[in-house]
């Protein structure tokens, strides 16, 4: 028996897009990783790299403003946009949802790259401080880390998604999710290396309320 040609049609493309605001209800703490010119000079120097050298103090202050996102033009601060979309892809698997679809389905839109046109960055509205925090780096050696904290913060995120596989409220409740069971930044629930310190944790500001909200952060 031959057997039966079957005709494979393919949809176009059905993509919306959607405006978020969230508020932090949880500080967000930024850790960029800023090591790469210290790294690339100690490669240069080769064996000599290991000998010992007069350590400079440090400026706790500096290393936290080098742990920052800045846009392309330097005018505001960011959050990378990928750290959301991660959150979103992670939170399918509370409600049964496949991540390999997700990873397809959803995508944040960025405000803007960095300064080195790598990063995608969602803006941040609010001001940070220098935290200063007990960490372990790679060998277990307890180390101290300067970071920005922002203890009052808030986001857009322009999310664009794959209609076909969620609606608008779909979005609203998994970016929820992400708000109140995945987070952002350092120290999130849903860090890989712990279970966090309960920070980057949000909510989605909607309704009545949004108005007000944007105009309060100065969100345009």
């Amino acid at each position: 028996m031959s057997k039966k040609e079957e005709n494979v049609v393919i949809k176009a493309p059905n993509f919306k897009a959607v405006s978020v605001l969230i508020e932090g209800t949880s500080p967000l703490v930024i850790a960029r990783f800023s090591k790469k010119a210290e790294l690339m000079a100690k490669m240069a120097e080769g064996k000599s790299a290991k000998s010992k050298k007069e350590r400079a103090a440090r400026d706790y202050d500096a290393e936290a403003e080098d742990a920052k996102y800045f846009n392309s033009t330097r005018e505001w601060e960011g959050v990378n946009a990928a750290g959301f979309r991660a959150g979103m892809i992670s939170a399918c698997r509370l409600v049964g949802f496949k991540m390999t679809l997700a990873k397809l389905s959803v995508f944040v839109i960025q405000d803007d790259f960095d300064v080195d046109m790598k990063t995608p960055l969602v803006r941040i509205y609010g001001n940070s401080v220098t935290d200063t925090s007990h960490t372990r780096n790679a060998t277990g050696v307890v180390d101290v880390r300067a970071r920005p904290l922002y203890p009052k913060w808030a986001c857009k995120l322009n999310v664009r998604f794959d209609a076909d596989q969620f609606t608008t409220q779909d979005v609203y409740n998994l970016i929820s999710r992400v708000g109140m069971q995945v987070g952002i930044g350092e120290g999130r629930p849903d860090s890989k290396s712990s279970t966090g310190c309960g920070w980057g944790t949000f909510r989605v500001v909607g309704g009545d309320e949004a108005d007000h909200f944007a105009s309060k952060f100065g969100i345009s």
